[in-house]
């Protein structure tokens, strides 16, 4: 598809939600087309000779509005666009700066249905951001972002891009246009999953006979003849990396490129294929949350585990999550654990896993923002990036929020309600622009800070098995790989195609045994058909060509 029928393609699409957009406040102020910089298909706005961009350190010339997008979270007693740190902000980057600092509340359930709609009546933010690359580069094929000057970036923020510039080289140019910056991720993780250690040692095994799948699946067995209870489930929905155990390794990486994508599901290798075989194992034989289709977000699969009707529950550990306290108020005697990796391991396989990609949020800058407003992003990544004003964001006031141990760790006051108290996640929805973790100066601090914003009170032990195990899997964790063309397929098909997948795999998951190879084979076909094979199609010859990392 050309450049030009992408371009057509999204004005027809967000005319369906212009009505609607339109008729909303926004929370920004209004972008208008004339004197706006170009779309991504022509000469960057940003061009100039390194050297010779304006300065503006002095503040800029005239006002300048700066529309910063935030994840709107619904945490109880939050406004997002209107607290202590959002007027905090305005007082020591954008008063300085001549910068009106406008927050844009996105919600983060439907963030790219808000961002098209704000796209569509000229009210989105001057940065673009996404978790994932299939949607950035989705809104890069759209249209709806500049093409940057890399030498601009480095003028305006020098110290953000000496902790970005790295990445952002190599993965922030999309069809030879430098199009994105992100932010820094360390290479950390607090997701898991939870088991009952008192169930496991009920029937007779310890934690560390966990070393497989088949032994995993026996203890289920176990769990069930004694009327103990079941695994957790929940349906597959939004982030496809299910099968990762169930593949050979080491990986190819062609094969990596082809089927590995979070946007649409891997459905028809032979990988796939041993995941969905035991899921229809652990179904027809009583061993799984015989409704976990109907687990369709975080609040019912945790229920089931707190009222002991499951054994596991995979969440972010937190220390200010409830799951522990509420589960022991059921059952005074439960017990926890992390369970094994090896768990979910066949026999003879390795515990692989998704690694993240080595950045944050992905950021580009919105097509319609002038060349002041740009500049103003880059001031602001700039101003964050600084490590007194970024240790503010993060832990709020001293003696109020926190106090710094003996380590120079600030050591929250969980019962502070003033006037500076944090969101529910740290602030992060605004700190994030430039990291994805907390971060003190060398490594061993900040593991240690980080075990203390996961550990919850009572339940220290899981942190240190949590980070034992990432640790110890750690060279069996793979990235997806990033294409550094549009793949129009999957634009065009993503969205039916994860509809289909979940009829197809629940329908397959679901079938009684000595029917599963019939009715996989002929679900197989069908999502083939619905346009999978075009996009494996369109992938392979990206792949053939070397546009991919």
């Amino acid at each position: 598809m050309s450049r030009q029928k992408r371009s057509v393609k999204w004005l027809a699409g967000i005319a369906a939600v212009a009505l609607l957009a339109g008729c909303s406040g926004g929370g920004g102020s209004s972008k208008e087309a004339e004197g706006a910089p170009a779309a991504s298909g022509d000469k960057p706005a940003a061009a100039a000779e390194a050297g010779s961009f304006p300065d503006y350190s002095k503040g800029f010339p005239e006002k300048v509005n700066l529309d910063i997008p935030v994840y709107e979270r619904a945490f109880e007693g939050w406004n997002v666009t209107d607290n202590y740190y959002t007027r905090w902000i305005q007082k020591e980057f954008g008063d300085k700066y001549n910068v009106s600092v406008n927050f844009v509340p996105i919600t983060r359930s439907s963030e790219v249905t808000d961002f098209e709609q704000l796209l569509a009546s000229h009210k989105a933010p001057d940065i673009i951001f996404h978790y994932d690359m299939p949607q950035a580069l989705a809104y890069y094929g759209e249209d709806v972002l500049q093409e940057l000057n890399y030498d601009e970036v480095k003028n305006y923020a020098p110290t953000y891009w000496k902790n970005t510039g790295e990445t952002i080289e190599q993965y922030g140019t999309i069809d030879d246009k430098p199009t994105f910056v992100f932010a820094t991720r360390p290479n950390a993780d607090n997701f898991t999953t939870i088991i009952r250690k008192d169930w496991v040692e009920k029937v007779g095994m310890k934690m560390e006979d966990l070393t497989s799948l088949e032994k995993y699946n026996d203890m289920l067995k176990k769990w069930k003849d004694a009327g103990i209870g079941v695994t957790g489930g929940s349906l597959i929905q939004n982030s496809f990396n299910y099968n990762y155990a169930f593949r050979d390794w080491p990986i190819d990486e062609k094969y990596r490129a082809l089927y590995s994508d979070l946007s649409v599901a891997d459905f028809t290798t032979p990988d796939t294929e041993r995941f969905l075989r035991n899921l229809n194992y652990q179904y027809n034989n009583g061993l799984i949350d015989k409704e976990f289709y109907l687990r369709d977000d975080d609040s019912k699969t945790k229920a089931e585990f707190v009222a002991g009707k499951t054994g596991t529950y995979s969440t972010y550990l937190t220390n200010n999550t409830d799951v522990f306290g509420a589960t022991l108020k059921n059952n005074p005697n439960a017990e926890f654990a992390i369970l094994p990796p090896g768990a979910g391991v066949p026999e003879g396989r390795e515990p692989q896993g998704r690694a993240y990609w080595p950045f944050g949020f992905i950021m580009g800058i919105n097509y319609e923002s002038t060349d002041m407003e740009r500049a103003a992003v880059w001031m602001y990544l700039e101003w964050m990036s600084q490590p007194e004003n970024l240790f503010f964001l993060q832990n709020g006031v001293e003696g109020e929020n926190y106090k710094l141990d003996d380590q120079g760790i600030a050591v929250r006051n969980p019962d502070y309600k003033g006037e500076s108290v944090l969101a529910q996640n740290n602030n992060k929805d605004y700190w994030a622009l430039v990291t994805e973790t907390v971060q003190y100066p060398d490594a061993a601090k900040t593991l240690e800070a980080n075990k203390r914003n996961w550990s919850p009170p009572g339940q220290e032990k899981l942190v240190d098995d949590l980070v034992k195990y990432y640790d110890e899997t750690s060279e069996f964790r793979t990235p997806d790989a990033l294409y550094t063309v549009v793949l129009d397929s999957v634009n065009d098909y993503k969205a039916d195609l994860n509809v289909l997948f979940q009829e197809l795999y629940l329908k397959v998951a679901l079938a009684p045994e000595d029917q599963f190879d019939k009715i996989y084979e002929e679900a197989k076909q069908q999502y083939l058909d619905a346009g999978y094979q075009e996009i494996l199609d369109e992938k392979q010859e990206a792949i053939d060509e070397g546009k991919y990392k």
